[in-house]
């Protein structure tokens, strides 16, 4: 099985790997990982359910029922799904 590759075309993004990974006497491939992990928990980081639904639920300007808009939907297809003389598709 082959392993997984990233390839990069920036020659500052790989001298700085390099000096990195020579510095602190790690691999390139630890060095890239740290520095996406660290990248990823700093510009995106993870939102706990309970926090989505309450911000959703405050910029919301009316409350959803989302269980009923489900049945809603698949009653929608259920009925578009079937021909005129009750054949199903």
């Amino acid at each position: 099985m082959a392993e997984p590759y990233l390839s990069g075309r920036s020659s500052k993004a790989h001298d700085l790997a390099h000096r990195l990974a020579k510095r602190e006497n790690r691999s390139i491939t630890d060095i890239v990982e740290r520095a996406l992990e660290a990248y990823e928990m700093r510009e995106a980081p993870r939102e706990t359910a309970e926090a989505f639904y309450a911000r959703l639920k405050a910029l919301a300007s009316t409350d959803i029922d989302l269980d009923e808009l489900i049945r809603e939907s698949h009653r929608l297809y259920c009925e578009s799904s079937t021909h005129s003389n009750g054949a199903e598709i």
